[in-house]
């Protein structure tokens, strides 16, 4: 289970990946850079100009290390995977809940629970730790209507209403999230969450962390045995992810909304290493984009207290516990699902 802490990131243009042995081979302008034992790695990222060898990937789909190809600025283009591991029962199991209209209400609750008690725990955070540095009762708003929301979702069946309580959960959460930035004001600001391409310095950040994010659920995901195609909360969409989506966001807050405010907070990223173009789109510069990857390496590495489990876990391990719990979940194996609450 380890392996799934370790993803090889290539943001070297002009880098070319291949097989050597029983190991990932990475050169640049036929220099060696870095070997690595396939049995290590969890997954493999290429940003931009990164060339693979076919030999390459098809020894990764043998060995279950997913390779997902993204724009230089972290824009996702493609993924290649080995066959679908898991029990073609678990995959049929979940197809059939998915259409049925009572289980993905019932799904969509324990994934609104996570996120919306996530959401709320990093404004309490701020609360406790900075409350004489940001606006305290905005906040303390904000907080108490995540509070009520939690409250509501037992009592409400309708899948379309349960999309609406998280829509006003977004809106209030983002709306506060400017307050939670304690420095480095005037080029770090928050008016709202902006995408494709992102408009600010804020959300170029928060777009990347959710991209690595979404790479390492949907590698859990797989992983188990699960399609991320077919989710409950995000419906079926050519092209997109609906269960990883699903997945994400009881780990959006806890870790890549808090990611981002501690590598602004503490100055580890800065201005310069954003550039803004003449269409409004803001991308990062190649090493902001490695300090990012390396923060998000480490944080993954740090151990709590899994809520359900009772033991201590490493963060890039929550991934592959969820997936794991709903598979269990969806074969009957447990009452419902418990969503990563962080305490």
């Amino acid at each position: 289970m380890k392996k799934h802490l370790n993803t090889l990131f290539v943001t070297t243009q002009g880098a070319y990946l291949s097989k050597e042995g029983e190991t990932v081979l990475v050169s640049v302008e036929q220099e060696k850079r870095l070997q690595l034992p396939i049995h290590t790695l969890g997954g493999i990222v290429c940003f931009g100009r990164v060339m693979c060898s076919p030999f390459l990937m098809g020894f990764c789909a043998e060995n279950g290390v997913g390779m997902s190809f993204l724009t230089e600025n972290g824009r996702f283009l493609a993924r290649v995977q080995g066959p679908a591991s898991g029990n073609v029962l678990l995959r049929r199991e979940q197809y059939r809940r998915a259409d049925d209209p009572g289980f993905s209400a019932q799904m969509t609750r324990f994934i609104l629970t996570g996120k919306i008690a996530n959401a709320r725990a990093v404004l309490q955070r701020a609360v406790r730790d900075h409350g004489d540095k940001i606006a305290r009762p905005d906040l303390e708003q904000a907080i108490a209507e995540m509070g009520e929301r939690l409250k509501r979702l037992d009592r409400i069946d309708s899948l379309e209403a349960l999309r609406g309580v998280e829509g006003e959960t977004a809106r209030g959460y983002f709306a506060v999230f400017d307050h939670l930035i304690t420095s480095q004001k005037d080029n770090f600001f928050f008016r709202g969450r902006n995408r494709r391409p992102p408009l600010d310095n804020v959300n170029c950040l928060l777009s990347f962390l959710y991209t690595l994010l979404m790479h390492d659920v949907r590698s859990a995901l797989e992983g188990v045995g699960l399609d991320p195609a077919v989710g409950f909360l995000h419906r079926d969409r050519p092209g997109r992810p609906g269960l990883a989506l699903d997945l994400m966001e009881e780990f959006r807050p806890f870790l890549a909304d808090r990611l981002a405010l501690s590598l602004i907070n503490l100055g580890q990223v800065a201005a310069k290493g954003f550039k803004a173009f003449e269409t409004g789109a803001v991308t990062m510069s190649d090493d902001t984009r490695k300090e990012v990857l390396v923060a998000y390496q480490k944080r993954k590495q740090d151990e709590i207290t899994h809520p359900f489990l009772e033991e201590k876990v490493a963060i890039g391990i929550l991934f592959h516990v969820q997936a794991l719990l709903l598979a269990r979940y969806l074969r009957g194996d447990l009452d419902g699902y418990p969503p990563f609450v962080w305490r």
